[in-house]
């Protein structure tokens, strides 16, 4: 297999002392607030330039052919979250580097903070031919809906127990199995690397101390059926709410409560309306960029060999970012007043969804076991 993810050293995923972000809802803009705002613009900046720098030292890019001469050729990318976020600065590593590989002859359109739609839009565009997104960084569960049984497999919950479970399943020759499905499916897109946002966790807008106290609860999800059967397993009511919409149902009471990274989850703002965070990791935030095959076929050979190792180079700096990213992340949360609440337990979390996991993995029992597998 070609390999996706070049030599990763695991424990250079700690290496990055990143700073920390935060993108506030609509406010009143003061002097105070300006000057705030340029320190953390600055301190994001210079995070990822200290990310990108651990990237270069433990990956080195495979050499490319000239593209520079090709025909320029613009991409759409489609990004949900802000750019500020774990996956809004691997986007713009991606992006930058394509851009660097094919000499200025592939631009990346970067559109973030969801503003060519959720997800599912997102995609019904990229899978309807409709030309007007051409790649996208997606949840891998996102895919489930459209028939992608080995991507909702990936997004079970607790099947990675840890970011270096993930990682070794990630250089296995396995994922590659995993990132030609929508290929294989036909359903008109490519896969290109994975990387992560970290563990989700779940936070409300009243207190949670234990996993009995979210019965009852409406909890926003996706229409991925996984999650609505991991939400319904604990006891909560389901609620389909699109992202973009999220602040205003917690903050009118439309949901109790959502669940996203740690790093999200603050970048969004949703510490204002939902200050309760639970830590319950049941599910690692796993995400793929992909690409339509119609802008894939629209790119000279040597510009799809630089838009490649832009991927390979995007997973190595998510890998470097990812860990100490959220880290960081949660120490500001809880300096900020954040109600965070540690699941030192997590047997009853697990035990709770064994049916849901029963019913995904049927038919694909044995792919399940290699990822297990490779928690070693």
């Amino acid at each position: 297999m070609k390999k996706r993810f070049l030599s990763l050293a695991l424990s250079a995923a700690m290496v990055a002392s990143l700073a920390g972000c935060g993108l506030k809802s609509p406010e009143t803009t003061t002097t105070a607030a300006a000057t705030e705002a340029a320190a953390t613009e600055a301190a994001t900046t210079a995070a990822a330039e200290t990310t990108a720098e651990a990237a270069k030292d433990s990956t080195a890019t495979a050499e490319v052919p000239d593209a520079s001469g090709d025909p320029e050729v613009t991409l759409v990318y489609a990004e949900v979250n802000p750019l500020d976020t774990i996956v809004g600065q691997t986007d713009t590593a991606f992006k930058e580097k394509v851009e660097e590989l094919s000499g200025g002859s592939i631009k990346v359109d970067l559109q973030a903070s969801g503003v060519l739609g959720a997800e599912a839009d997102v995609l019904d565009a990229m899978l309807g031919h409709s030309g007007t997104v051409d790649m996208a960084r997606l949840s891998a569960s996102s895919l489930t809906n459209y028939g992608a049984t080995k991507a909702g497999l990936l997004a079970l919950p607790y099947i990675f127990s840890s970011r270096e479970h993930f990682w070794n399943f990630a250089k296995s020759d396995v994922a590659q199995e995993f990132l030609s499905e929508t290929e294989d499916l036909g359903l008109g897109i490519k896969g290109l690397t994975y990387g992560e946002e970290g563990f989700r966790h779940f936070f409300t807008v009243k207190p949670v101390n234990s996993m009995e106290d979210l019965k009852g609860m409406k909890l926003r999800v996706s229409s991925d059926p996984v999650m609505v059967g991991t939400v319904e397993s604990f006891g909560a009511n389901a609620t389909v709410v699109a992202f973009t919409e999220l602040y205003s149902a917690l903050q009118t009471g439309v949901v109790d409560g959502a669940e996203q990274p740690i790093a999200n989850y603050k970048s969004n703002a949703f510490p204002e309306v939902a200050p309760n965070l639970i830590l319950d990791g049941h599910q690692l935030g796993l995400i793929e960029i992909v690409i339509t095959n119609d802008a894939w076929d629209k790119l000279t050979e040597a510009q799809q060999a630089c838009v490649t190792a832009a991927a390979d180079y995007a997973a190595d700096f998510n890998a470097n970012l990812s860990a100490s990213k959220e880290a960081e992340v949660l120490d500001e949360l809880k300096a900020d007043g954040v109600n965070v609440v540690e699941v030192e337990d997590k047997t009853p979390w697990q035990d709770a969804v064994k049916d849901v996991v029963a019913n995904a993995i049927k038919g694909n029992e044995d792919l399940y076991q290699k990822i297990l597998d490779c928690d070693k």
